[in-house]
């Protein structure tokens, strides 16, 4: 290819990047579960190439445990889609930009399928608490078509039997025809920046107060059972691609959120930041 092609190329390419800078709404925040008075960046109005998308999800009307908020509107926040946002996410969007090469919004964008058709423009999304969630069937009709267009979705921090059995009544409507499966340490999706053959389960800030590495297990009963085991699972596409990326017994979005907190084990921090840029950096290159 001649230099006036490439040159054409990759103005091509920075003009489309552009114009989906210019399609995406504009920056907002919502009550949280734990923060409302988080600081914004001084750079929280510059654009990047990603952004951390944090879907947002009425709750589930079944109770299974104290995470339960019949009484605030999950369009306002404050449920169970916001633990941990803002600061996980910010987070994780500042150790992406010193990790990779990638140009990362420092702010995240919260995510409403109802509202209109922001979800198409990030090829990551990104939802905590699905042990809690509900999609609605206009959601998931339009959560199918993000995932068969080529998005990407990664789930996190829910916990034991009660919780994996609310997060899959939801998803199996989305994808009844496409199973669940384990995740092969050799898939790529664990080699993309790290190699990370060696996992091993990350426990939510609860660690530092019950010295437990699971949320429901047979050490706390009266929370659930099943929590013991971290489970590394996806649903892939027709091509072999994981389009649902699913950490169950494990709280990564908690090693995000506390990356910054002495108190909270540096490993857990470790492997929770390398996962996300494992998994983020195959959805955008897979």
């Amino acid at each position: 290819m001649g230099f006036g092609r490439m040159l054409g190329a990759a103005l091509g390419g920075l003009a489309l990047a552009w114009s989906l800078f210019a399609l995406q709404d504009p920056f907002r925040e919502y009550p949280a579960w734990e923060y409302n008075t988080y600081p914004l960046p001084p750079d929280w109005r510059e654009p990047g190439e990603w952004t951390f998308a944090r879907l947002m999800y009425p709750t589930s009307h079944i109770q299974i445990d104290w995470q339960f908020r019949p009484y605030f509107d999950w369009r306002e926040g404050r449920t169970n889609w916001t633990i941990d946002y803002p600061r996980s996410d910010r987070h994780l969007a500042a150790a992406m930009r010193r990790l990779t090469r990638i140009q990362v919004k420092s702010v995240e964008q919260p995510i409403n399928l109802d509202a209109d058709d922001d979800v198409f423009n990030y090829p990551w999304l990104y939802a905590v608490e699905v042990g809690h969630w509900e999609l609605t069937p206009r959601q998931i009709v339009k959560f199918r078509e993000y995932l068969l267009r080529g998005g990407f979705f990664m789930c996190d921090d829910f916990h034991g039997t009660d919780e994996w059995n609310t997060f899959i009544r939801t998803m199996e409507k989305v994808f009844p025809d496409r199973p669940v499966v384990d995740i092969q340490d050799s898939d790529a999706i664990f080699h993309t920046v790290f190699d990370l053959d060696d996992r091993y389960q990350v426990p939510g800030a609860q660690y530092l107060q019950t010295g437990s590495l699971c949320e429901k297990c047979p050490t706390f009963p009266q929370y659930g059972s099943g929590g013991d085991i971290p489970r590394w699972r996806g649903i892939y596409d027709d091509n072999g691609r994981i389009i649902v990326a699913i950490c169950h017994n494990m709280d990564l979005g908690d090693s995000w959120e506390h990356a910054d907190n002495p108190r909270y084990p540096q490993k857990f921090s470790a492997l929770g930041i390398r996962i996300g840029v494992d998994y983020l950096v195959y959805a955008m290159t897979h």
